[in-house]
């Protein structure tokens, strides 16, 4: 960037620079007097101091028969001048009389040789054209420079842009001429080591799931021949078994939490959807939760059918993670309300619980953020519930609010009516 900036700045420099001395240059040379013509009329006026004063009227008026140019002789009484010490015999002086013309002057003895009025060489326009193509010249100049660094950086946008879309595999390939090369090379290092990051996450999340699933097994078995085999040492002995055993079944259900929600990441491919009436939808989820919990679950369904592209089970699985919530958190109630308008399809969960923190609402999403806000009933969540919503709005193009207040929270879903447009949109 620094050779980019030095060679932008001298460019621009010697151009203006350059500008400005072709153009003084110009203006001097249309403006001045022509130095042949002083000198002719410098010999010619020491010629004439050579003649008697009675002789150099005549000697002059057969001289100007010929001439192409007025030339007068006067008496220096008779001439009127604002400093006449700029009169000289060894100089001419130049008196303007108007834009495009001017006199000159050369003392001669006791009188003054007049040439003039002449026309001024002094062609303002051409000088204005002259000016205005170096300008494009510039420009073009600039254009030739700027255009390839354009293309350049365009091209590092793109790639950005695929970064984002979790294509972790796209690079940047620029001329090695390029003078943003050592940018292009900085960002594809960049993206090499967030490539290598995220697959070693995700090898390693894999990995240890599966050999973390298989002892687990074991123990579970083995407690299950303790129970039915086993010799009771221990008074208690069948209740630890069973805490070990919940305890066991805990850890199973964080596993499958993590790997549900690396599923989601962006780099995996994207799911099918499908055309989803989400008011069926959301009744046999309400149903299905509905079976085993006390509180009531309200469901307000749309009037009208909500028909969305999206993929059913992520949709379900969202919806069970937020009414999930609302059933630990409220007291008594549940309410779950779809509407729609041109934009997009909204679904909300309201429970009648205390209502979160102000400073945990941004939070809230985060993975493993877990409120401080008391649970009504269940074991306490893990703080992926939340997080897989938000992935799973960012796979529909969507997105997830909340809004909190005592006795009052709502979580919502916000969903496009079809995402195909968006399909190539980056993800957030």
């Amino acid at each position: 960037m620094k050779r980019l900036f030095v060679s932008l700045y001298l460019l621009l420099s010697l151009s203006f620079l350059g500008i400005g001395w072709a153009l003084d240059s110009l203006w001097r040379y249309q403006t001045n007097p022509n130095p042949i013509e002083n000198a002719s009329l410098i010999a010619f006026a020491q010629l004439l101091s050579q003649l008697p004063e009675n002789k150099r009227i005549s000697y002059l008026s057969n001289i100007t028969q010929f001439a192409d140019f007025p030339l007068v002789l006067v008496d220096i009484d008779e001439f009127s001048l604002a400093n006449e010490e700029q009169l000289k015999s060894d100089a001419v002086t130049s008196i303007p009389i108007s834009t495009d013309s001017e006199l000159h002057y050369i003392a001669v003895g006791n009188q003054v040789l007049v040439n003039g009025p002449l026309t001024l060489n002094n062609n303002i326009k051409l000088i204005y054209i002259i000016g205005l193509s170096l300008f494009l010249l510039i420009i073009l100049i600039l254009l030739i420079v700027i255009l390839p660094l354009s293309k350049d950086l365009a091209t590092l946008n793109t790639t950005a842009k695929q970064l984002n879309m979790a294509k972790w595999d796209t690079r940047t390939s620029l001329s090695a001429h390029s003078p943003v090369i050592n940018l292009s090379e900085t960002f594809n290092r960049m993206a090499n080591n967030i490539a290598q990051l995220v697959d070693n996450q995700s090898h390693l999340l894999n990995a240890v799931s599966h050999e973390i699933r298989t002892p687990l097994s074991r123990l579970k078995f083995a407690l299950a021949l303790i129970l039915q085999y086993a010799k009771p040492y221990l008074p208690n002995q069948k209740q630890l078994v069973e805490n070990t055993n919940q305890d066991i079944d805990e850890i199973e259900a964080l596993l499958a939490e993590l790997l549900s929600y690396t599923s989601l990441d962006p780099q995996y491919q994207q799911p099918k959807f499908e055309s989803v009436e989400l008011n069926q939808l959301v009744e046999k989820t309400i149903k299905r939760l509905q079976t085993h919990q006390r509180n009531i679950i309200t469901f307000m369904p749309c009037k009208k059918p909500v028909i969305a592209t999206a993929n059913a089970i992520l949709i379900d699985r969202a919806l069970q993670n937020l009414i999930t919530n609302a059933q630990k958190f409220g007291h008594h109630s549940v309410t779950v309300e779809i509407n729609q308008n041109e934009k997009e399809i909204e679904i909300s969960v309201t429970d009648d619980g205390e209502g979160i923190p102000v400073t945990e609402r941004e939070k809230i999403f985060e993975p493993f953020y877990r409120s401080q806000a008391k649970e009504k009933q269940g074991p306490r969540g893990y703080g992926l519930g939340l997080a897989i919503v938000k992935r799973i709005m960012d796979k529909h193009h969507g997105n997830a609010t909340l809004k909190s207040g005592q006795g009052n929270t709502t979580f919502s879903l916000h969903l496009p009516h079809s995402i195909e447009s968006k399909s190539n949109s980056p993800l957030s």
